[in-house]
């Protein structure tokens, strides 16, 4: 275990128990003064610590982050059967939230406590002695208190659009304790020149005790490039009224920032500090085994605490059930929740020879740990399970959450794609003078996902035909799909991409319209890609192969399945059949409720057939605007006395 999260450890226990709840009202939890917080190398680092230990949050970083928020999509897919609104407003999935959402509150208390602890200790640290003198680790610590406060104010950024803004701690903001409202072009424009001189003084991850489990330079650097991405993409702006839904733009000046981002991600890429050299699934297996790579793909790891803090591998990977009598049964590995889910469609729009289909999961463990095929709306995402452990990381059979697995929060091969995406917007292209390190870097992240022998077919040549600007960008964007499935970043590109209505719009369709074409209606079959969905699967349970590239777990059985892909029958005894995609009810001759109401606040059907709105000719460019972004809290607006208000129609 790494000294930070032996520390930490502490930090989190203290910290939690002595800060206070509002961030309207933050001061430092510290009694000392700043001359001796900030006096000696010692408390400093102790100081930063508790910046880190506010990370780990249950209600950002810990789990909400990627599991409450994590908007529907063609890959992320949570269903809702329920064609009222929730009196808990929390159905923020289905873009019908409200804003007495009983998670919005404690996410954005937790975010700002961070950003308050990040802004005392660099006030602190600053105003000392040994910055004064240039201490190269206190400016290097500095540097990470300013990268943590900037990913929570860039993902606060992403999911509430303009949001109150201080780089300032309450402290010294006298008697002025409600923080102003800033636009988000402006936050992400001051947070990226702040981290610009920052990294300067930066050291690389392979220069640091804790490795990628702390802020390093390429870190830096990444975080810069992804804040300038979505500074140049587009995203839901408000309307002067507002009960208006907003309407989706993008700033004058959002090349450059393209340029920012090309020119940070080829930083990162000419530092060499950071390769793609472990296979796929061997990346996340080693995280789920507390195995710290500081020179592969992870450039940033949430350093979680075992038992303590940190979902990773509860709400992701296939659900496990728990015997009452837990000291018997297959099961030594606990309970697992598997609620992150995949889009029952994703897993056909990879190719069949994609190494990265490790991510979809089929089936679960019951109680005494048989494996049951899941007849679901979605799949489970297996890239971290609890049962991806080794026998010596096992927690056992009395856990439950809190794993202790980190978290991968920046990958060199988002920054890979972040640096062909920008070349190709900013050249029109991948034919210009950056375009064939463009395409090295597109290949590197392609490469990774074939094998050897397919490289020429699925790699070099589908690249190459796909060079002009429209066929990169479409090739692009189909990469980031099948390379961060379950990493809740989906709906996040297509925002900066102005593709989400779309998207939502075709996956309505996807499901709505699959469960007509089951009960007779072929209307909705776009491209007959129905006819050949395999909606009877054949299995059976086999040993387990031992072997962790067939499947991380090598002791549990397995299913083996004859025809996930296509429309198959089995070839005999001893197969067993499963009717899949029972999603059609004959009792109301109608779409069940999960595929009417799972995108309720964009687009619905009653058990009628009727659609509201029904956009199944619209052409995209006139789909209605999509309220992604969530309302400030009702607690926030009403304690700032009439400073913040909630628009995009949040009345």
């Amino acid at each position: 275990m790494k000294n930070i999260k032996l520390i930490l450890s502490g930090i989190l226990l203290f910290s939690v128990l002595s800060s206070c709840s509002d961030f309207l009202d933050v001061s430092t939890d510290s009694k000392f003064s700043d001359d001796y917080v900030f006096g000696s190398k010692e408390e400093i680092n102790r100081a930063l610590n508790s910046v880190y230990a506010h990370l780990l949050s249950s209600d950002t970083y810990g789990n909400k982050f990627y599991n409450t928020y994590a908007l529907n999509n063609d890959v992320e897919f949570t269903t809702n059967s329920s064609y009222i609104q929730s009196t808990a407003g929390n159905e923020y999935k289905q873009f019908d939230a409200t804003r007495s959402g009983n998670d919005l509150n404690s996410t954005w208390t937790a975010a700002y406590k961070c950003i308050e602890y990040a802004n005392i200790f660099i006030t602190g640290a600053t105003a000392g002695e040994l910055y004064a003198q240039g201490d190269t680790l206190i400016l290097q610590q500095v540097g990470e208190a300013k990268c943590l406060r900037a990913m929570n104010y860039h993902d606060m950024v992403v999911l509430f659009g303009d949001i109150p803004f201080s780089l300032t701690r309450s402290y010294d903001r006298s008697d002025d304790l409600v923080m102003p409202l800033a636009g988000r072009d402006s936050i992400l424009t001051v947070l990226i020149d702040d981290l610009r001189k920052a990294a300067l003084h930066m050291r690389f991850a392979r220069d640091l005790t804790d490795g990628v489990e702390r802020a390093s330079k390429e870190f830096c650097w990444s975080l810069i490039a992804r804040m300038a991405m979505t500074r140049a993409g587009y995203s839901l702006r408000p309307d002067s009224n507002p009960n208006a839904t907003g309407t989706m733009g993008r700033a004058s000046d959002y090349r450059d920032y393209y340029e920012i981002a090309r020119q940070y991600c080829d930083s990162v890429i000419s530092s060499n500090t950071h390769s793609l050299t472990k296979a796929y699934n061997e990346v996340f297996i080693d995280q789920c085994n507390y195995i710290v790579d500081n020179d592969d793909d992870p450039i940033f790891e949430i350093p979680f605490l075992k038992e303590s803090s940190g979902s990773v591998g509860y709400i992701w990977g296939p659900k496990g059930e728990v015997q009452d009598d837990v000291t018997t049964g297959k099961n030594i590995w606990g309970k697992s929740d598997g609620g992150i889910r995949l889009n029952a469609f994703y897993r056909f729009s990879f190719d069949r020879s994609d190494l990265r289909l490790y991510t979809i999961g089929m089936w679960y463990y019951a109680y005494d740990g048989t494996p049951a095929i899941l007849n679901d709306y979605n799949n489970y995402c297996n890239k971290w399970s609890k049962f991806w452990a080794k026998p010596g990381n096992v927690q056992g059979t009395t856990s439950a959450g809190n794993t202790g697995i980190n978290y991968p929060y920046m990958r060199y091969a988002d920054v890979l794609l972040m640096y062909a995406e920008a070349v190709n917007e900013l050249e029109d292209g991948v034919t210009g003078a950056n375009g064939a390190k463009a395409i090295a870097a597109f290949k590197e992240v392609r490469n990774r996902a074939f094998a050897p022998e397919h490289r020429g077919e699925k790699v070099d040549a589908y690249v190459a035909a796909n060079t002009s600007k429209n066929d990169f960008l479409k090739i692009l964007m189909n990469e980031r799909k099948w390379e961060f499935g379950g990493e809740n970043m989906r709906w996040k590109d297509l925002v900066r991409w102005n593709k989400y209505a779309e998207v939502v719009r075709d996956v309505f369709y996807d499901y709505y319209g699959f469960a007509s074409y089951i009960g007779g209606d072929n209307f909705y079959n776009r491209d007959d890609r129905f006819d050949t969905m395999p909606m009877q699967i054949f299995w059976q349970i086999a040993g387990n192969p031992n072997d962790v590239n067939v499947y991380p777990n090598t002791t549990l059985d397995v299913l083996n399945m004859y025809n996930p892909w296509t429309l198959e029958f089995h070839p005999g005894t001893p197969w067993e059949m499963a009717e899949m995609y029972q999603w059609y009810d004959d009792g109301t001759s109608a779409p069940k409720a999960q595929c009417r109401y799972s995108l309720r606040g964009y687009i619905q059907a009653d058990e009628f057939g009727n659609i509201t709105p029904d956009l199944w000719n619209v052409p995209a460019e006139n789909l209605p605007v999509l309220r992604y972004i969530l309302p400030f809290p009702a607690s926030v607006i009403q304690r700032s006395s009439g400073a913040y208000k909630n628009y995009y129609g949040y009345n």
